[in-house]
């Protein structure tokens, strides 16, 4: 291909469904060989702007040319056979099949009629070998026994298996921890050197930095900016929403607003964890860092009675506590907001106001349980929604239709109801633009300032460095340091790692 043609110009693209103009005469490019991160907050246009390229929207005016031929799209299929392929931020996996089944899927190898298992599995290896041996994902396991990162990797394989020339990459960090993304960024630099075009869809600013060659900014569904080099992180912000990265995060805690200590767990374990010990301060936010499988999820669970501990001291509001489920945690003033919302914390087709009041009513509905939870009225659920700001057309519509942000605030509400002491966010801003991030980021922190304490669990380093006053750093099941508000990422990520430990 001539390398003077785009591998794919999108020119003046417009979309509208009922209501909503999506795309106002949008134009992009990508190059091969090159990566074009491609930004903005949700509802900027970028999905529809990506399912037009995908052949999943067919746009109300302009072109898609590929490769100077300008083409009409009328099924995902022939895009695909065109030589695009697109890695959604929701898993497009089929569960019970193996990984290599699932790389092939619809397109297996054959040999005298039938699946040919065995070229198929070593076809797959020789995709999954881009990985590096690092991360080894075997090609017959079946993916439901994989866990949520390996799935992703996963789904980038099964894009590089069709020999794309046009890679569209959506938030393809989103589950990974820092380890696993120097292995996507390894792989995004290897196609690019292979001259594929990487699209790449993402609202974390040090990735873009890191991998990108060119960069536009949607806002509104038009283009807001568009730069043939990479500037400086707060330069996108600006464009994206209109305000400086300073602008983020909340003021860290004073010395005077830390009060008593409302967790203490000494020498606790389990299976996954031990010899744990640390405290958590009214008015303080605690941010748990590491290594994909480090404990820290295992930490959350085991102080919300999920995966209780099995040995060790826990003492909770001044009372020795033993939580050998959630409700015992609920009870007793702990709220916990799951990594992955959708899976664990929503009934997608239940309203806004019936998932707010999902846990006062489960708890009021036990018997002998009427004087250990408060009286929650679908009135009081909507005055902390409405404070909140958590918007929606009208709380009675499906909350599957809010967006990411939206749906947090209201799992927020959910707990906010019941007055907790402890609130345990993991993945707090997991799938969210940069705009509501820091809603979410100023929604702790308040909460903080009004008498909870927030342990926050985040494979975001630098959200992690931004919002938490303390930071305790986890491996292989142990807490392992402790730093202040300050430190360097590097500093971090040396005990993450085994190279440097500082005592928790």
């Amino acid at each position: 291909m001539n390398q003077n043609v785009p591998a794919i110009e999108m020119r003046g693209i417009t979309k509208s469904f009922p209501g909503v103009k999506a795309l106002k005469g949008v134009s992009f490019l990508a190059r091969s060989g090159e990566v074009h991160a491609l930004a903005g907050e949700n509802g900027a246009g970028k999905s529809t702007l990506m399912k037009i390229l995908s052949g999943l929207y067919r746009p109300d005016d302009g072109a898609v040319v590929v490769a100077g031929e300008e083409r009409h799209f009328l099924h995902p299929l022939e895009a695909i056979r065109a030589g695009i392929a697109v890695i959604y931020q929701e898993f497009s996996l089929l569960p019970e099949r193996t990984v290599a089944q699932n790389i092939f899927l619809g397109r297996e190898p054959t040999r005298r009629g039938f699946i040919d298992i065995r070229a198929m599995n070593e076809e797959a290896r020789r995709v999954l070998a881009l990985f590096g041996s690092a991360h080894r994902i075997e090609p017959d396991t079946v993916v439901a026994d994989l866990d949520v990162a390996s799935q992703q990797l996963v789904e980038i394989a099964k894009a590089v298996s069709l020999e794309a020339r046009v890679i569209v990459m959506d938030e393809p960090t989103a589950a990974l921890n820092e380890a696993e993304c120097e292995v996507l960024f390894d792989l995004v630099d290897t196609l690019k050197d292979r001259g594929v075009a990487i699209i790449y869809i993402t609202h974390r600013m040090r990735e873009i930095t890191r991998l990108a060659d060119r960069v536009t900014v949607l806002k509104d569904g038009e283009t807001a900016a568009s730069f043939d080099h990479v500037p400086e992180p707060d330069t996108i912000v600006r464009a994206m929403v209109g305000r400086d990265i300073g602008d983020f995060y909340a003021e860290p805690a004073r010395p005077e607003e830390i009060g008593d200590i409302v967790l203490s767990v000494r020498n606790a374990g389990n299976d996954r964890l031990k010899n744990i010990s640390f405290a958590l301060r009214v008015g303080e936010i605690v941010g748990f860092a590491g290594l994909q499988g480090a404990g820290r999820v295992a930490l959350a669970q085991a102080i919300f009675g999920l995966a209780p501990f099995a040995e060790g001291e826990v003492v909770f509001a001044g009372k020795p506590a033993r939580f050998t489920n959630p409700r015992d945690a609920i009870r007793a003033g702990i709220g916990l907001l799951p990594g992955d919302r959708k899976a664990e914390a929503l009934l997608l087709m239940q309203s806004v106001i019936d998932n707010g009041m999902l846990t006062a009513r489960a708890l009021s509905g036990l018997a002998g349980n009427a004087d250990a939870t408060p009286f929650v009225s679908t009135g009081a659920m909507e005055t902390l929604m409405r404070d909140l700001d958590v918007r929606a057309g009208s709380l009675s519509q499906d909350i599957k239709v809010l967006s990411g942000g939206n749906q947090q605030k209201a799992i927020v509400a959910r707990w906010l109801a019941l007055a907790p002491r402890l609130l345990i966010f993991i993945e707090p801003t997991r799938g969210i633009d940069v705009n509501a991030k820091a809603g979410i980021y100023h929604l702790m922190r308040n909460l903080a300032r009004k008498g909870a304490a927030i342990m926050m669990v985040s494979s975001d380093l630098p959200e992690v460095l931004g919002v938490a006053d303390r930071i305790l750093v986890m491996r292989a099941g142990e807490l392992v340091a402790g730093f202040a508000r300050g430190v360097t990422e590097a500093d971090v990520m040396l005990a993450a790692t085994g190279e440097e430990a500082v005592a928790a």
